[in-house]
Order: structure tokens, then sequence, then C-alpha cells
């Protein structure tokens, strides 16, 4: 029985999306506040370096990472990638939204990719939110775990 807790314990740590990622009760009321919630997220994983995140509101300043379907993906620019020690994802959830450069966004997924997993990330986030029964699940959903569900269908 011991041996299953540390084999799970483990595949929880290397998890790109943990639990503890998962903020349900996001409380920014602009883009800049939840890029700052999204990357402190990313920050206490302990796979990225702190100054990651002033890299998520350079990119944002350069290119927009909202992405329609009420979902916003603000990650590091290439410069940045010597800040990942493993790449990680962070989901923060807005119930009653922000607004991102004039756009409804309700769930604010912070990315940091190492080496080349940027772009496999970004595809698998895309294919839960181009899902509608998805987003209706993150958006009912009343715990981290069930986050982790509606996930669950893509290799993360």
């Amino acid at each position: 029985m011991r041996v299953n807790q540390e084999a799970q314990a483990n595949q929880a740590s290397n998890a790109v999306l943990a639990l503890n990622s998962i903020e349900l009760n996001g409380t920014a009321t602009d883009k800049a506040g939840a890029i700052k919630e999204a990357g402190d997220l990313l920050v206490a994983s302990g796979n990225v370096d702190p100054s990651y995140v002033d890299s998520m509101y350079e990119r944002e300043r350069s290119v927009s990472t909202y992405m329609g379907n009420l979902l916003a993906i603000p990650h590091g620019t290439n410069e940045a990638k010597t800040l990942i020690k493993q790449s990680c994802i962070s989901l923060v959830r807005y119930a009653n939204g922000i607004t991102w450069n004039g756009n409804p966004v309700k769930f604010v997924v912070g990315i940091a990719g190492a080496g080349d997993d940027h772009l496999d990330l970004l595809g698998q986030i895309a294919v839960v939110f181009m899902d509608e029964e998805g987003i209706g699940k993150l958006e009912a959903a009343t715990t981290a775990e069930q986050i982790m569900d509606v996930f669950s269908d893509v290799e993360l």
C-alpha cells in the first residue's frame, strides 16, 4: 500500500498541472493582476524562477495572449526559457470574469514550457477550451480535482 501512495505522490509531483497550481477563486480585477496570480502559482510550484513572471508581462506587451472562449494564456518570452526548471501550468478561474483587451476572460492559464514543450502545451490547452461541454465543467467545478478531471483527457 505504501508503494502505491509513493507512486501516486511522484506522479502528482511530475504533473504539468498540479492541484496546488489551480485557484478556483481568482481575486484579480484586471489583466495585470491576473498575470501576477497565474505567474505566482507557477513560481510557487518551484518550477520557474520568480523573474519569469516579468517575462509574462513582457510577452503580453508584445502580443496579446487572449485566445477566445473565455481563455487567456499568459506565458513568458523565448528568452525567459532559461528561467524554467520544469514545464508547468497554472489555472486561475474568475467566476465573474475580467476584461482582457476588451474581451471577457474567466480562465487564465499560465504556461511555462521548457524546451519545445511550449507549443505542445498550448495545443493541449486549446483542445480543452474548444469543447463547450469542457468549458461548462470548468465553470461548474467546485474543487481543483474536478478541474484536473477535465484536463485528464489531454496529455499535459
